[in-house]
């Protein structure tokens, strides 16, 4: 591999260029109209124009996308997270024209991308699974029969969907109906497909997500876990590893599984095995995301490790770098997506940012997509940068963090930073004592 396509934007583009020049390759990055001025654009070895602002005119374009890279004569597509990055018939034509697509194969992101078929595979790998609906429900009256069968409060969902789009808690029969139609309706506008299902809710429940990787020599390992409980609307706001709450056993068990899984559906290259646990440390799987994680820096921290370089080096035929006691973790870190949203009522502001600035010290890392002058736009996540902090235990991580805050300047926008130092200060936060329903309550 000499040459990588990178079919992204922003944030997650600089990232993967930084890998790139680290191991020497050659880059190419699209971006849209709406995405000019940004800095990734000036940073790759070639860049090109794309479309439009909205995203099927531009990072949605498959057509396009491939003419650049065979222009350019690309080896491989790295397709970053979001956009094409679990679209299955994307993977396909990437592979027929004779490309290296960074992640794993089609039909792994086919059947782990369907919530539905995704359990079954899970169950029969032997890992336990929330109790919900065996398959996709397509009427109302079936989802009422079965939340009476499980019992309430369950959460309705969208089988292709992700990032919380066509998600809803429903606490009764009222509830359920009143929100089918309309979840069911964004779920055929976002991704193509009104199929549904219902889960049991776990009450008081923690997100915890364990990171893995598998090779195509049927190797597969774990990178420990991240705790991302901290969420609003079902979307991470807070990641952190190790968690809090997990005992070592508790931990040993969900890697065991989530290992189990990886080698069951033959995956290989980055994963994200996510679990939603209970407060007696029972666990269940929730979905699996066939991709980079926006949160694999906190991993990053944790193991001194290039998540991105092992990615391109498992797409390229190598082995996994190191075997299962090789990996090492050590220290504690967190991750703060920092974001162009009213920290209240966390509704986007994109804007102009004036001033972004920030003391740069041990610790802390900051992945960003802008700059002072440039612009948050509309068209996309209002993400404006991921605040990465580690330390030699988890409150100096929360030191640190609060002193990062403490001095940040960003001006122009609307931004959640506040909100990150009331949940800094929080007595539950700081215990380790918070659950999903941190931030509503």
């Amino acid at each position: 591999m000499k040459k990588v396509l990178i079919a992204n934007r922003g944030e997650i583009a600089r990232r993967i260029l930084q890998t790139c020049d680290k191991l020497g390759l050659e880059s190419v990055v699209v971006y849209s109209d709406a995405d000019k001025d940004l800095p990734y654009v000036n940073e790759a070895t070639v860049s090109y124009s794309i479309g439009e602002p909205p995203a099927a005119k531009s990072y949605l374009n498959q057509e396009k996308i491939l003419e650049i890279a065979k222009r350019e004569q690309v080896d491989a597509i790295h397709p970053g997270y979001g956009f094409l990055s679990e679209n299955a018939g994307f993977v396909r034509r990437v592979n027929e024209e004779g490309l290296i697509f960074i992640g794993p194969n089609a039909n792994v992101v086919e059947i782990m991308g369907d919530k539905v078929r995704a359990r079954q595979t899970m169950q029969a790998a032997g890992v336990p699974v929330v109790p919900g609906s065996e398959g996709a429900i397509h009427d109302v009256e079936d989802a009422v029969a079965i939340a009476s069968e499980i019992g309430y409060p369950v959460m309705l969902k969208a089988s292709a969907g992700g990032g919380g789009i066509g998600m809803q808690r429903c606490s009764s029969e009222d509830e359920l109906r009143k929100a089918f139609a309309s979840n069911q309706k964004r779920a055929k506008t976002y991704f193509g497909s009104a199929d549904m299902f219902l889960e049991k809710l776990v009450e008081n429940g923690r997100h915890i997500e364990v990171q893995v990787f598998g090779d195509t020599q049927g190797n597969a390992v774990h990178l420990f876990e991240r705790d991302c409980s901290v969420q609003r609307r079902n979307q991470k706001v807070i990641e952190e590893s190790p968690s809090p709450f997990l005992s070592e056993e508790g931990k040993s068990k969900m890697y065991d599984a989530a290992v189990r899984a990886v080698k069951h559906v033959g995956y290989e290259n980055a994963g994200t095995i996510e679990f939603i646990v209970d407060e007696e440390e029972n666990y269940y799987f929730l979905e699996m995301n066939t991709r980079l994680q926006v949160e694999h820096p906190v991993t990053e921290m944790i193991t001194d490790l290039d998540l991105v370089e092992w990615q391109i080096r498992v797409a390229d035929g190598n082995e996994l770098p190191l075997a299962q006691d090789e990996i090492k973790r050590s220290g504690h870190a967190m991750e703060f997506r920092l974001y162009a949203e009213d920290p209240e009522k966390f509704l986007p502001s994109p804007g102009t940012i004036d001033e972004f600035a920030y003391h740069d010290f041990g610790g802390v890392r900051v992945d960003t997509g802008v700059k002072s002058g440039t612009a948050v736009t509309p068209y996309y996540d209002p993400m404006v940068a991921k605040v990465i902090v580690s330390g030699s235990e988890r409150m100096e991580t929360i030191r640190k963090a609060k002193q990062f805050f403490d001095g940040l300047r960003l001006s122009g926008i609307k931004n959640n930073a506040p909100l990150f130092m009331k949940i800094l200060r929080d007595e539950n936060f700081i215990a380790g004592q918070y659950t999903t329903k941190f931030l509503q309550r």
